[in-house]
């Protein structure tokens, strides 16, 4: 039994902050040549973890941000499709106003009173639809804020910028500030802002302790709406009211999400979601991030052979949730740094068979 050899001890020398050791006799083989000593590389555990967290949010953050670039954050330049559409708009208002005018003036013909009771219900009309068009710029901008917002939380996650995250964190916690029940994670994290220095950190922080209970509440809304749809395609006697539900369903999706995030979309807003929805479906679509098509075919297949209309809900829950999980990655604020992005799995598992999440 040959006695291993332990290291010889050698001796070394402090040059500041430098450490340097005493020159090492050269090992030599049986030859008597030379051997090369070849030095290698330490592994740094924390660059690799830092790196992790600077590269966490590239697999789908660029799809969300071409997405809301296509939708929310679509600008409407000159265009001979928007002239068309200005002027027949333009040309609809006007015989509406003349319209309206012209029975304000037929009814004063007639009668002094219901003259002016149509001059009132006119300027009422008015008024209601100056509101209206107030509310519909004020959705769109507010959308547009979170868009932006989302986008520079990811840059100032990515850069870790301290001043960048706590100027954006201090946006998100505002965003919020007229919903009480976001009230105690925003005074955390306005202590959090006088405390934290680490630009990552803080956005993490603000990201568990704001945005996470709302995927909560849009995840619930996924899954409520996933599993109405697969429900009544299920049991409904024809197609069409299968279509009529299914959209239906999927708008009331959308509108709830935006709201759950802080977007609260009117009409001309939810065109613009809409349109973002449908672009990060068109992205993600075809990969399915966190889900295996795979499982989803064969789901449906089985699902098939017990029953076509079973099958017909399955496929058409799981569309569903698929629209749901995508209006909640554009409405979101945040990306997803330190929550993991869900799948259908994660949020309707009952439509692969799996009752213990459901």
């Amino acid at each position: 039994m040959t006695e291993q050899r332990r290291p010889r001890p050698r001796a070394f020398r402090l040059e500041g902050d430098q450490t340097v050791t005493a020159k090492a006799t050269p090992s030599t083989d049986d030859a008597g040549t030379p051997s090369i000593e070849v030095v290698e590389a330490e592994f740094d555990a924390f660059a690799l973890e830092a790196a992790q967290l600077a590269d966490g949010m590239t697999g789908d953050e660029a799809a969300v941000e071409a997405a809301q670039a296509d939708g929310m954050l679509r600008r409407y330049v000159f265009s001979w499709g928007g002239v068309f559409l200005s002027a027949v708009g333009g040309l609809l208002s006007l015989a509406l106003t003349m319209w309206i005018w012209g029975v304000v003036e037929d009814s004063f013909r007639h009668s002094a009173i219901l003259g002016t009771l149509g001059l009132v219900l006119a300027g009422l009309a008015a008024v209601a639809a100056i509101i209206s068009l107030t509310r519909e710029f004020r959705a769109i901008g507010r959308q547009n804020r979170i868009a932006k917002l989302h986008a520079a939380l990811a840059e100032a996650h990515a850069s870790d910028d301290g001043k960048a995250a706590r100027e954006r964190v201090g946006e998100l916690c505002k965003l919020y500030e007229d919903r009480p029940d976001t009230g105690r994670a925003r005074a955390l994290l306005n202590d959090y802002l006088k405390r934290i220095i680490d630009g990552r950190d803080l956005i993490t922080l603000a990201e568990r302790n704001l945005v996470a209970p709302l995927d909560e509440e849009a995840r619930r809304e996924i899954a409520g709406a996933a599993k109405r749809v697969s429900v009544v395609t299920a049991i409904s006697p024809r197609a069409l009211l299968d279509v009529l539900f299914v959209v239906g369903q999927a708008i009331v999706l959308m509108r709830k999400i935006a709201e759950i995030y802080g977007g609260k979309p009117g009409l001309l807003g939810f065109f613009k979601l809409a349109r973002s929805v449908g672009a990060h479906l068109a992205i993600t679509g075809g990969v399915a991030v966190g889900d295996s098509i795979l499982q989803q075919a064969l789901g449906h297949g089985i699902a098939a052979r017990i029953s076509a209309k079973l099958g017909e809900g399955v496929l058409n829950g799981l569309l569903t949730a698929r629209v749901g999980l995508s209006a909640m990655a554009v409405c979101r604020p945040t990306p997803f740094i330190a929550e993991k992005q869900p799948g259908v799995r994660d949020v309707a598992p009952f439509l692969f068979g799996d009752k213990t999440k459901s």
